[in-house]
């Protein structure tokens, strides 16, 4: 690879998609004790934000069907460096879920709003974490950002 096309590679943004599961569009209305009051769009914008600040490009998609949170994560292969995924519920059950993210071969960051090891033990199994880069719970809409930053951070080392 010839100098011009390596300074290349480090200016080009990355492309992250952010994918969020069932119900987390009521996040700001459902259950705000737990989810708090912050809307997923609240939430997404000041991602949007970060992103930009840390030269990342960021797509994002709700959807409350397993069906089509699959058909996302396929059509983003070669267009995607990493993924964001707040799976919701489906993170305790969909093995299809995990097997549309393992056949991407696209790294991904697990992330919830809730501690899901402080809840019912239903939530304790995440069918995606042990597969994951890592996993950001807890820290309410924070956990959004702090898994951002550290899917750029690995990305950009992966990079150099």
């Amino acid at each position: 690879m010839d100098r011009i096309s390596k300074d290349a590679q480090f200016v080009r943004h990355m492309n992250l998609l952010l994918i969020n599961g069932p119900n987390l569009n009521l996040v700001g209305q459902r259950e705000p004790s737990i989810y708090g009051t912050q809307t997923l769009d609240e939430i997404q914008k000041e991602l949007l934000i970060l992103a930009g600040n840390l030269d990342a490009n960021l797509k994002y998609f709700q959807s409350n069907s397993e069906g089509e949170l699959i058909d996302c994560i396929q059509k983003s292969v070669g267009s995607t460096d990493g993924i964001l995924i707040n799976a919701g519920a489906y993170t305790h059950t969909s093995i299809a879920l995990r097997d549309a993210l393992l056949g991407v071969a696209i790294p991904y960051v697990e992330v919830h709003l809730s501690n899901i090891y402080t809840r019912e033990e239903f939530r304790h199994k995440s069918f995606l974490a042990d597969k994951a880069l890592g996993l950001v719970c807890g820290f309410g809409p924070i956990s959004y950002q702090l898994a951002l930053k550290g899917l750029v951070s690995y990305l950009k080392r992966k990079n150099e």
